[in-house]
């Protein structure tokens, strides 16, 4: 074996194990944040304004975390989003005891940083890997999503009611797995890039990069895919509570959701690399169609567990898929530009979703089924905005 595949195997195991432990976070976050926010809004409208929150901060955080890491590497960046997202957590549980939305919402933003962070796993398993490793690297670190699929879940049974305060140990338990980070990190193999020399070209300027088709194509599906998935679940714990299930219906469903957001992973590079990314994204697509179909035809318990695990297999192909395609259209010299661009575009249609979340589910009908169904029909449009644009590069594609 060579040092540099030696090298890349070893990013990619500890990716993977950061993926599935510091990720767990994010599941136990989004299973209890609306729930939390829905005890500490002044309006029931504003009840997911919290997780809204946690997409703003990432968006915003993304491009300058990019940044950071290209020039002080990616150990360093993601020291810096668990330090971020231990002391997000320690704010949102110290609003929850004192009662204060405000500064939950606060905590939330930070959280932020370190859900940005997370995203750059992806790209950063394939600084060291080869071009043929790399796709098949992506979908592991991805995988790495059904351990913390099953870790998030349980602390949230186990932690949601241990105080009198509801959901405020959950929040301490975030505080350790942040405190994880470090010793992860510490293995994390991957070279800073050098510094440019005096008058190197850094790439071509982003003005002609977002002219490229494949980018930008690439960027919207996976801004679409990614926000898609996450207006139907931050709601998703309301409308079950809403009507009429327990807290653990909801928590059980939202882990079955986010085994079948990982769990294709295993196969998804092998797919990409036999069909190619476009194709996948296409069914990626599809399938979060067919998702908002089950949704819109009751809500009942099998309807939400079917809607939500189709939910999570067309992020997976669409999200993947369109990671593979922009990592395949730039230069390493535009690695961090074209990166932070891309999760700033995907985390802002994230944060707008988010945001849209909380008022269809608890203020586009009378009811919690027809909150639901506002969510869910919200989808149409910005799928058929993918869906055009995906169409078009295919048969630009064929044409040239």
């Amino acid at each position: 074996m060579t040092d540099d595949l030696s090298r890349a195997r070893r990013n990619v195991i500890i990716l993977v194990a950061a993926q599935a432990i510091l990720g767990a976070q994010m599941s136990v976050i989004f299973i209890i944040g609306g729930l939390a926010g829905q005890i500490l809004a002044p309006n029931p409208c504003f009840a997911t304004l919290p997780l809204s929150m946690i997409i703003l901060g990432s968006a915003l955080s993304a491009r300058p975390l990019a940044r950071f890491m290209q020039t002080r590497g990616r150990r360093a960046g993601f020291l810096l989003a668990v330090t971020a997202g231990g002391l997000g957590a320690a704010i949102a549980a110290t609003g929850l005891w004192i009662g204060s939305f405000w500064l939950f919402m606060a905590g939330s933003t930070l959280t932020g940083i370190y859900m940005a962070a997370q995203g750059f796993y992806r790209f950063a398993v394939t600084d060291t890997a080869s071009d043929e490793l790399a796709p098949r690297a992506i979908s592991w670190v991805m995988a790495g999503g059904l351990a913390a699929a099953i870790i998030g879940p349980a602390i949230v049974r186990t932690t949601s009611d241990l105080t009198a305060v509801p959901f405020l140990a959950s929040y301490v338990a975030v505080i350790g797995l942040n405190l994880l980070g470090p010793f992860l990190f510490a293995f994390l193999d991957i070279p800073v890039p050098p510094a440019p020399k005096a008058g190197a070209s850094d790439g071509r300027p982003m003005g002609q990069i977002l002219r490229n088709p494949v980018i930008i194509v690439a960027m919207i599906c996976g801004m679409v895919s990614y926000a898609l998935m996450n207006l139907v679940m931050t709601s998703t714990p309301l409308a079950v509570v809403g009507c009429g299930y327990a807290p653990t219906d909801a928590a059980n469903i939202v882990s079955a959701h986010v085994l079948a957001m990982f769990a294709p992973s295993f196969f998804t590079g092998s797919l990409i690399a036999r069909f190619g990314a476009q194709r996948i994204v296409g069914i990626g697509l599809a399938i979060l169609g067919a998702a908002g179909a089950v949704a819109l035809s009751g809500a009942e318990l099998p309807q939400f567990f079917g809607a939500l695990v189709l939910l999570g297999i067309g992020w997976n192909f669409g999200y993947i898929g369109a990671t593979t395609m922009l990592t395949r259209a730039h230069t390493p010299e535009e690695r961090g530009r074209v990166q932070g661009m891309n999760d700033f575009i995907v985390f802002g249609g994230v944060f707008v979703a988010s945001l849209s979340s909380g008022g269809l589910m608890n203020c586009a009908g009378g009811t919690a089924q027809e909150g639901w169904s506002a969510v869910n029909m919200a989808m149409l449009p910005f799928l058929a905005l993918a869906g055009a644009s995906l169409i078009w590069l295919t048969l630009r594609d064929r044409r040239v």
